[in-house]
């Protein structure tokens, strides 16, 4: 079995037994933070020459882990750093590393909508739209998935748009 995938179903099963769901009677206290890390699979990229995918003769993996800031139920701020892999000929190298600050939007049913901006030191700049979902929420950690949708702008490249599938742990 693939290592990522391995990996996500430990998450998984260790996060099923971790604990049980928060009572009702319990309350949050705020500001409260937390910490997360994930892998990212870029699906791809559309700009002004057509549809670029992530799985042909090059593949790109990112490992976002950051910080988040909750002030309440319904809002929170988020540092993130992603460093990204890129493999290409057989050769695998650190392509990027991206600094995505961003303003946490909460809603119900562990679904969360994340405004990043984003700054890559490969000269890229712009905004990432994350959509953010809570798989598997334990006592002292959950299990999330998330569709991030980033545009870039710079670097003497046309600007474009993507797709990614994220999973992650909180803690």
């Amino acid at each position: 079995m693939n290592k990522p995938y391995t990996l996500a179903l430990l998450f998984t099963i260790l996060l099923y037994f971790s604990g049980s769901k928060k009572s009702s009677a319990q309350t949050t206290i705020y500001p409260r933070i937390t910490g997360y890390f994930s892998i990212v699979h870029p699906i791809g990229t559309w700009n002004k020459d057509g549809f670029t995918g992530n799985f042909g003769d090059v593949y790109t993996v990112g490992f976002p882990f950051g910080m988040n800031i909750l002030k309440s139920d319904r809002f929170g701020v988020s540092f993130e750093i992603a460093p990204t892999i890129r493999t290409e000929h057989g050769i695998s190298k650190v392509n990027s590393v991206l600094f995505h600050p961003g303003a946490m939007f909460r809603f119900k049913h562990g679904f969360t909508f994340i405004g990043r901006m984003a700054f890559e030191t490969n000269g890229r700049f712009g905004v990432t739209p994350v959509f953010n979902q809570v798989l598997v929420k334990g006592k002292n950690a959950s299990f999330f998935t998330s569709i991030p949708v980033p545009v870039r702008f710079g670097n003497n490249m046309p600007a474009s748009i993507g797709a990614g599938l994220q999973f992650g742990v909180s803690f």
